[in-house]
């Protein structure tokens, strides 16, 4: 019977594999596709390619932070009814050019996920998180947060996640419990950030609508962030709707089960009793793979 080291490692390869088929059949389309003419393989080359310009800042940070995020997708925003997320519109430009430029030092060694071109036809990603505290089922949206799935599976796949803290228990205002931080300081990070996908990219850059908060429903999971296009590996699940601006990342849902095993650590409260810090449980992630 395969161990649960050698499941894990098969369902990576399962991934990579998927990945790389689908990057292969897409190239293999845009060959198709401009060898027509020049002048037509001059146009799609000029509207594909961009230049993404980021700074180098401190990927880790709470889910509080003010700041606006840039990224865009160039399409209007489909506001949501009564303060929800907006409807998702696939950018044109959604997973055509996934990039972790280095920021601050690795909280724990890894090596970078995969950049340039990640297909979006497999729709989502099942993912296992065992706690001290119960079992957490997660089911990654590919098909709306490529760059941020890609990221996620890659740290996964690498057991970055395994044996760490979740840092953060918030319980008023925002109810989400933040993990994903090595360091257990809520300032670490894998040493690469990447840009914001949806919500964010559903709005033009400065649009005021960017600082109004919508409602992350209960059973969201969601990149946490130190400011514009600053994703790490930090990330947090939503266990009772909360008001944030559209400026992190959402990248999957979580099961009943992962649910059930929130309430619980709600439940307990805060450290020390106060709407914010460490859980008063402790909650390590013991593995996060891919199923």
């Amino acid at each position: 019977m395969p161990t649960n080291e050698q499941r894990r490692a098969t369902a990576k390869r399962k991934l990579e594999r998927q990945l790389e088929r689908r990057a292969a059949q897409e190239r293999k389309r845009r060959i198709v596709t401009v060898a027509g003419t020049v002048v037509a393989a001059l146009v799609v080359i000029g509207a594909v390619v961009a230049t993404f310009v980021f700074t180098s800042k401190d990927s880790g940070s709470t889910t509080a932070s003010a700041e606006t995020t840039t990224a865009t997708s160039g399409a209007p925003a489909q506001p949501g009814a009564d303060g929800q997320l907006p409807a998702f519109v696939a950018p044109a430009d959604l997973g055509a050019n996934c990039q972790y430029p280095a920021a601050a030092a690795a909280s724990k060694p890894n090596t970078p996920p995969r950049t340039g071109k990640i297909p979006t036809d497999e729709k989502t990603v099942s993912v296992s998180v065992v706690t001290n505290q119960g079992n957490i089922g997660l089911l990654l949206d590919n098909g709306k947060a490529p760059c941020t799935v890609n990221s996620f599976a890659s740290l996964a796949g690498q057991n970055y996640f395994n044996d760490t803290p979740c840092h953060r228990l918030t319980t008023s205002g925002i109810s989400v419990l933040q993990c994903g931080d090595p360091s257990g300081t809520g300032t670490g990070g894998p040493g690469y950030q990447f840009a914001n996908e949806y919500p964010t990219n559903q709005y033009q850059p400065g649009d005021p609508a960017l600082q109004k908060p919508v409602v992350y429903p209960r059973g969201t999971v969601a990149m946490a962030n130190a400011g514009p296009n600053t994703n790490g590996s930090q990330f947090f699940l939503v266990y009772q709707d909360s008001q944030l601006p559209p400026n992190y990342t959402v990248f999957g849902k979580i099961d009943d089960t992962g649910l059930a095993t929130l309430d619980k650590i709600a439940a307990a409260g805060v450290a020390g009793g106060g709407p914010d810090g460490k859980p008063a449980l402790d909650v390590q992630l013991k593995s996060v793979a891919l199923d």
